[in-house]
Formats: C-alpha cells, structure tokens, sequence
C-alpha cells in the first residue's frame, strides 16, 4: 500500500493528563522546573567527570556518557510538553511525532547498552580487581559507548520501518503526552495486530530480558563478595546501591509500557513521567549524593573556587 497516497493526517493531536487551568498551570511548572533540575543536574555531572583527573575511571566515564543521554531522553519529549501547556496547542505534527519517536528509541537503546556496560564494570571491578584496569582500557570504554550509538539506531530503525508506512487517513488524536509506537499505531487504518507483536518483541522483551539480567548480575555480584568476605556485604551493596536503584527507575516503566504496548488504562500517562522526568533528575542526585567519589569531587571543586585565602579565613 503508498503510504503518500493514504497518509492524509498531517498532525497528531496529544491529549495530556487534564483539560482544566489549573491543571496546565501546574503541569507547566512542574515539567519546567524537573527539566531544568535535569539539564543541570546531569551536566553538572559530565562537568565534574570531565575536571576532576580522580574522576578519570572507566565507572565515571560511563557515568557521564548516561547522563548525556539522560539529557538526551528527557529532551526528546518534555521540552515539546512545556511548549503545548504554555501555549495550550496540543498539535505535533506527522515528520515531527516520527522523529520524536525515532529519536526516543535511539536513545533509549543506547541507554540499555550504556547500563549493562555500567554492570559490567562493577562486576569487573569487585571480582576482578586485580584484572580492572586492563579489561576496561580505555579502549574497552570507548568501544561500549559506540556499540551504544550503534545498538539505539538499530532498534531505532527496526521499529521506525514498520510505523512510517501505515496509512493514517482519519483518527488523530494520541492518548498521551507524546509520540510513541503503541499509541500512535492504533490510529493506523490497517489492522496492527502483527506489528503489536513487533512492539512486544523489539522492546518489550528487550527490555525485560536487559533488566532481568542485570538484576541477576547485581545479584550474582553480592553473592560473590558474600563468599570472599565471610558474610559482609555492606562496602558492596552500598556501591551497587545506586546501579541497582537506576535500573529499577529506567526499566519498570519500560516493561509496563511496551510488554502490555495497548494498556486499557491510561496508567502509562503517569509511567511517562517517571520515565522522561523523574529518573533523568533522581540519576545525578542518586550518583552524587549516595557516592562518596563524587562527594569528595564536589569539596576539592568547592576548595578550588574558594581558593586558600578563602579558606583560612
């Protein structure tokens, strides 16, 4: 079938969590607020990794590659949702919803590949310490990253092929704050039952079997140094803490989203925020606050702006 010939939809109208002022008002302020926490948040981290030569280990640096992509995420939607609160035009147009869709997918990919490179690394460093700095050269680092790019535009592409050829021809509206697979496939005016198994199996599944995996290998961690170490596993669990704490936050709405991709409810609104908003600012607090190298980071930056005469006063 020609999609030119039968795509006559040229705009997608998002419907959002309210249709009342106060609403708008509050959501507007929220997402503006959450997004700025974002954009500062994570950047204060690449900033930090890139300054501090402490910084300089194959964790930091993978670090500060997930918190571009955090950016990166959040960026592909919030933006555009500040915009229709402020202006109270709900409308996006068609190449505009496949990008977002196209570019929400790459990111998303690269993100799994960039938290398994991140396990990874703590698996290497805690029962292989002695082998650490030669498993993860800095060429081992760089190549995680790329498989990253790579891996987010292949998933990207495998499911952005399907989508860009459905005849749209009448129902506009996406139940939701933005353009994705599930929602806007059901405005097609093809029968998707077919491609809603595509769906389930390129990122539903992925995502189950990436979190699922890393769970088993946070777990296979713990029970390693519980082995070595007669039992203590505090110095271990307070490390992978936070690893354990971001997979949770970055795949719990990613299984609910894409393994039941047609939910009933509109539950996947408020997943939405979680996924877009909540976790790319929870990363930065979480791998700063909780983490001691960071903490002693930000006090040698705090000294060195102050300067030794700041200090013995």
């Amino acid at each position: 079938m020609d999609a030119t010939n039968d795509s006559v939809v040229s705009e997608f109208v998002l419907i959002g969590l309210s249709n009342s002022w106060e609403m708008h008002l509050f959501l507007f302020w929220f997402f503006a607020v959450f997004y700025m926490g974002i954009i500062l948040g994570n950047l204060f981290i690449v900033f930090m990794v890139i300054i501090d030569s402490h910084l300089h280990t194959p964790m930091y640096f993978l670090l500060a590659n997930l918190s571009l992509l955090d950016i990166g995420l959040s960026s592909t939607t919030v933006p555009k949702m500040i915009s229709n609160l402020f202006t109270n035009c709900n409308i996006i147009t068609f190449p505009k919803c496949m990008i977002q869709i196209f570019f929400i997918h790459f990111v998303g990919g690269g993100e799994m590949v960039v938290l398994i490179a991140m396990a990874y690394d703590r698996y290497t460093a805690i029962c292989k310490p002695l082998h650490y700095l030669t498993i993860m050269s800095p060429k081992m680092c760089v190549s995680f990253v790329v498989a990253a790019w790579i891996v987010g535009i292949i998933h990207a592409v495998s499911q952005f092929v399907f989508v860009i050829n459905l005849p749209f021809c009448g129902p506009n509206e996406v139940d939701s704050f933005y353009c994705d697979f599930p929602r806007v496939m059901k405005l097609a005016c093809v029968d998707t039952y077919k491609l809603e198994f595509v769906i389930i199996a390129n990122s539903g599944f992925i995502s189950m079997a990436t979190f699922f995996s890393l769970i088993i290998s946070y777990i296979f961690i713990l029970v390693t140094v519980w082995k070595r170490s007669s039992g203590d596993l505090s110095k271990a669990f307070v490390t992978l803490s936070a690893h354990i704490t971001v997979v949770i936050l970055v795949f719990t709405p990613c299984m609910f989203l894409y393994v039941w991709p047609f939910p009933t409810t509109s539950l996947d609104k408020y997943f939405f925020i979680v996924d877009f908003a909540i976790t790319p600012l929870l990363n930065p607090a979480i791998y700063t606050l909780r983490n001691k190298d960071m903490r002693v980071a930000m006090r040698r930056l705090g000294k060195r702006i102050v300067g030794p005469s700041g200090i013995s006063q």
